[in-house]
């Protein structure tokens, strides 16, 4: 096996490991870390219109040669998107489409809980009864205003996309997740290469016994958590290694070991302000096709 998969509503499966591209900078570096992803096997690709990179991604898929529905994508709505309310969401989404130079997107997210996204979502639902979205759901949303988007929602989130590692594993979410068949998706899987997280001791221990590095230990607990996770990476030996993680399972007593070593810690510190001070930062922040 060289993947595993989650179920969404409707029980569309996605891949549970996929390739992050955020901060790689340039549509041709995109391209060239797609590529490399996909060639080794790889079959899901997270971005974002924030991260400027759409392009490269869809450039890869088409250079692959690989099946697009064979590909997991997965894109994200700015608040710029959709200042302009529904209409102007549904035209992001079809701008988006043609930066990526698809049909139709596999999972579209909200990229942050602010601005006009009830707007955004009831346009997503629409992409979705058009056949331009396959799944939607929501990223960085917490509280009441996750609450208010799930009450709401003609089409429930499939997806909850947050910061997830060892240190922060978001277990109050999980739970509340768990009761409605919701998958959550971890970005800083590896607590944003925290030294300290990745040299734990059980990390190291783990790694002598499955002939595994401690990165690949923690990768691995993810999946076995049924978490989505898409670790960013240039390197091509380590897009290569995080992809072998599927030859072996820890055991219950060993994932448990793990659980234990949630202290709560986010390396975010932007999303420790206020909300009303993260939005007024974001607010000006205004994208362009």
């Amino acid at each position: 096996m060289n993947q595993t998969y989650a179920t969404l509503h409707g029980g569309i499966k996605i891949p549970q490991l996929g390739i992050g591209v955020y901060q790689i900078e340039g549509n041709e570096k995109t391209k060239e870390v797609c590529l490399e992803a996909l060639k080794v096997g790889y079959r899901h690709i997270d971005t974002a219109h924030a991260y400027r990179n759409e392009v490269g991604v869809g450039q890869a898929v088409k250079e692959s040669g690989i099946d697009r529905k064979d590909i997991w994508i997965t894109s994200k709505l700015w608040m710029s998107d959709y200042a302009g309310g529904k209409e102007a969401a549904a035209d992001s989404i079809d701008r988006m489409l043609k930066r990526l130079d698809v049909d139709y997107l596999d999972l579209l997210l909200i990229h942050q809980q602010f601005g006009n996204y009830m707007s955004a979502w009831r346009a997503m639902e629409d992409a979705v009864k058009e056949g331009k979205v396959r799944s939607i759901g929501l990223s960085n949303f917490y509280g009441d205003r996750l609450e208010e988007v799930v009450a709401q929602a003609e089409i429930k989130p499939s997806v909850f996309q947050v910061e997830c590692h060892p240190y922060y594993q978001q277990k109050a979410l999980r739970k509340d997740m768990a009761t409605f068949g919701y998958v959550l998706e971890a970005w800083y899987p590896i607590g944003h290469g925290d030294k300290a997280l990745v040299d734990e001791p059980i990390f190291t221990e783990l790694a002598a016994k499955y002939h595994k590095s401690n990165v690949q230990i923690i990768l691995r607990w993810h999946i076995q958590e049924g978490t989505v996770i898409f670790p960013k990476s240039l390197n091509p030996d380590h897009i290569r290694s995080n992809m072998d993680i599927f030859d072996f399972e820890m055991t219950e007593a060993e994932m448990n070991q793990i659980r234990s070593l949630d202290k709560g810690q986010s390396y975010y510190s932007f999303g420790q302000l206020p909300l009303e001070e993260q939005e007024e930062r974001l607010s000006g922040f205004v994208l362009p096709d």
